[in-house]
C-alpha cells in the first residue's frame, strides 16, 4: 500500500479515484493497523465476507476493475501489483509482479477512453471468469463459515471453508484467507507450493497481462 499512496500522490487528478478493499474475515481489527501504518489518503475498505470478490469473480487478490466515469468497466482481472517484488531471500526468494501496470494506469488516467490500455467491451466481458452456480453456492458457503467464525464455532466454520474451496477450487482467495488464519499465513511455504501447482497445471494464477513495457 505504500507504493500505491506513492503512484496516487503522483497522479495527483482530483477526477481519479482509488479505492482499495481489504478482503480479511478478521476485520478491522486485522486489517486497520495494516492500513493505518500506510497512512493512505484513498478510500480504504475492509471486505470480511470478500464480496468485491464474489462480484466481480476474482480468484485471486491482489485484483481491480478500471471503471470510467460513466460506470463502465474498461479493464478487469488482473495482477495489479505497482511494482516487481521479491517474496522471501536466498533459495527460498521468488519475484512476483511488474513494473508495467503503474505506467499503463497512469495512462488511462491522463487521456481516458483514448488511452491503449482500455479494452473493449468484447474483450472485457471475455475476461470475466464464469460465476455459475457452484461458485455462487461456494460464496454462500463462504460467508456461513465467516458467521460461525465470528460465533466461536471453529468446526463448523472450518466444514463451511472447505464446502467452499470444494465447489470453487479455482478461488485463491478462499485458500489464501484460511492461511492467514495459520502460523505461517497466506505467504508461506504452502502458499508458494499452490502456485507452483497452479503453473505446472496451465492455469493463470493471473491472467497474462496485455501491456508491453514502453
Amino acid at each position: 500500500m505504500p507504493v500505491w499512496q506513492r503512484v496516487y500522490e503522483e497522479l495527483n487528478d482530483p477526477n481519479f479515484v482509488l479505492i482499495c478493499v481489504a478482503e480479511d474475515t478478521g476485520g478491522e481489527a486485522v486489517a486497520g493497523p495494516i492500513f493505518d501504518a500506510a497512512k493512505p489518503t484513498y478510500v480504504q475498505v475492509v471486505d470480511e465476507d470478500h464480496l468485491i470478490s464474489s462480484v466481480f469473480n476474482f480468484v485471486n487478490v491482489p485484483s481491480s476493475a478500471w471503471i470510467d466515469e460513466e460506470g463502465r468497466i474498461v479493464r478487469i482481472d488482473e495482477g495489479t501489483y505497482s511494482k516487481t517484488h521479491q517474496f522471501g531471500e536466498g533459495d527460498q526468494a521468488f519475484l512476483f509482479g511488474n513494473d508495467v501496470y503503474t505506467p499503463a494506469l497512469k495512462d488511462w488516467v491522463k487521456n481516458g477512453a483514448a488511452s491503449s490500455h482500455v479494452q473493449s467491451a468484447q474483450i472485457v466481458a471475455r475476461n470475466i471468469r464464469e460465476h455459475g452456480i457452484n461458485e455462487m453456492k461456494a460464496d454462500a458457503a463462504f460467508r456461513l463459515g465467516n458467521l460461525f467464525r465470528a460465533h466461536g464455532e471453529k468446526a463448523k466454520a472450518e466444514s463451511y471453508w472447505a464446502m467452499a474451496r470444494t465447489l470453487n477450487p479455482e478461488s485463491i482467495n478462499f485458500f489464501r484467507q484460511n492461511l492467514t488464519l495459520t502460523e505461517e499465513g497466506s505467504g508461506g511455504e504452502t502458499f508458494r507450493k499452490l502456485r507452483v501447482e497452479y503453473m505446472e497445471q496451465g492455469k493463470d494464477y493471473y491472467r497474462p497481462l496485455d501491456i508491453k513495457a514502453s
